[in-house]
């Protein structure tokens, strides 16, 4: 549970990054993938080569279809952040638990415990109070929704399809991580990623170059913090925890990511409705994660 903290810790400055960069969302993403990539390739090679040579060509598929889901999930979700508040956008991209939970029972015949459910059930309702009841609240004359700031349905959309995409690259990372390292693992679906990610540039035109180099630091600063100690912890932990639970954790990125936005950018500020859907997210983490330490 202790590499989960750190992973929440460093995904929850993704959002701000990406807020800080003026590059198209695509661009920014590839970049984060393939400077991660770039950083875990020369250690990856030297130590597991003969693991690599290991993977069985279905593996190998499945992690490349994987990549897929992660680019489409990174795709979508860099987007939704032009549209709609840091809130919105982080809560409703981590309610893949209730798609995770779905494909989990369907695919992977895997056990989710009442206690369990329950813990997934109080988080999502935290993450629903923090991005939609202040909207709610207004629509019935109640306070205001001005702390989160640019909200808007299509934005909000676009975190809910990287939600779907993020729930299918941890439920087929949980199952290949019982048959492949980590580190070849995660090598070979950051290149799919990356690959991908580089595609939909190309397609829209965006530009790959020529940026200031504060661009390029805030691009480095994403592959390292929620690169590095965010998502490739992530994939070391889908080998030792169940798949709902690590989702579930990351919940907790939106209560980061908020709280950092509130002391980083600007119309960013928390109503209390905010505050409170936080405080319940959390809740729902630890009853989950005490659930399966009891079960």
């Amino acid at each position: 549970m202790a590499a989960l903290a750190v992973a929440v810790v460093a995904v929850s400055t993704s959002a701000i990054l990406i807020r800080w960069s003026g590059a198209p969302s695509v661009v920014k993403a590839f970049y984060r993938v393939l400077f991660t990539t770039a950083f875990l390739l020369p250690w990856a090679v030297g130590r597991y080569r003969h693991e690599f040579r290991a993977i069985e060509l279905r593996d190998l598929g499945v992690a490349g279809l994987t990549g897929v889901a992660l680019a489409l999930h990174f795709a979508s979700w860099f987007e939704s952040l032009n549209h709609t508040s840091v809130a919105a956008s982080v809560t409703l991209v981590q309610s893949q638990p209730l798609f995770v939970a779905v494909g989990a029972w369907g695919l992977l015949d895997e056990r989710l415990t009442r206690r369990m459910l329950v813990g997934i059930a109080v988080a999502l309702v935290g993450a629903a109070t923090m991005s939609l009841g202040d909207p709610l609240l207004a629509a019935m004359g109640i306070g205001s929704s001005s702390g989160l700031a640019g909200t808007s349905t299509y934005g909000n959309a676009l975190a809910l399809v990287g939600a779907v995409c993020a729930a299918a690259y941890v439920l087929a990372g949980r199952s290949l991580r019982q048959r492949v390292s980590l580190v070849p693992y995660v090598v070979v679906v950051y290149v799919a990623c990356s690959v991908v990610l580089l595609a939909i540039a190309v397609a829209q035109n965006a530009p790959l170059v020529d940026y200031p180099r504060h661009e390029w630091l805030l691009f480095l600063g994403m592959a390292v913090g929620p690169g590095i100690f965010g998502h490739t912890v992530i994939n070391w932990a889908l080998a030792h925890v169940e798949s709902g639970v690590v989702s579930v954790s990351l919940l907790g990125e939106p209560v980061g990511s908020t709280v950092l936005a509130m002391l980083l950018l600007p119309g960013e500020v928390p109503t209390p409705t905010t505050i409170v859907g936080g405080a319940v997210v959390l809740l729902g983490i630890y009853l989950t994660a005490e659930a399966r330490n009891r079960d």
